[in-house]
């Protein structure tokens, strides 16, 4: 199940709902531990794969390549950066401020116009609740996580992120 909780936008008067994240993100070592529990890869062997991947995908971006991983989305570098006015002051090393990633979603699904395709890491009839953070509290801090699982406790809002429906 996931959580929300009601937000109020001042500057347009209107409420609206905003994903909550509850508890501390799920360490990759738990990750490669579900995985290998669901394949014929061992853990360590996971573990290695998945060391691995942010340096092979830096490595194409660093190419000007994005990286597309079916089923998960696709990666490529964004700049961040300042303008001037005038042709004779670009500078392209003074005006980037940051290299950032873009992530894209992999879509499922029909793709053409007219059609629905909905994101494959957004599964349908996904269960909403309103966030109650005296239920955490209750919980001793710990939520439940898929597999019976149990994670740490905080909570953190969730970025707002307008195309969170898919």
């Amino acid at each position: 199940m996931s959580f929300y909780k009601k937000i109020f936008n001042e500057k347009f008067g209107v409420y609206y709902p905003s994903a909550v994240t509850v508890g501390q993100p799920v360490p990759v070592k738990k990750v490669a531990k579900r995985l290998s529990q669901m394949c014929t890869v061992t853990y360590a062997d996971v573990m290695a794969v998945l060391g691995e991947l942010p340096g092979v995908m830096a490595a194409y971006m660093g190419q000007g390549k994005s990286v597309r991983l079916d089923g998960l989305g696709t990666f490529r570098y964004t700049l961040k950066t300042k303008g001037v006015a005038d042709e004779a002051d670009f500078a392209f090393q003074k005006q980037v401020e940051a290299i950032r990633v873009q992530f894209v979603p992999a879509r499922e699904g029909a793709q053409t116009k007219g059609s629905v395709a909905t994101r494959s890491l957004v599964p349908t009839g996904i269960e909403w609740l309103p966030y109650d953070p005296a239920m955490e509290k209750a919980d001793g801090g710990t939520t439940t996580e898929p597999g019976g699982e149990e994670g740490g406790g905080g909570t953190e809002p969730g970025s707002g992120d307008e195309d969170s429906f898919g």
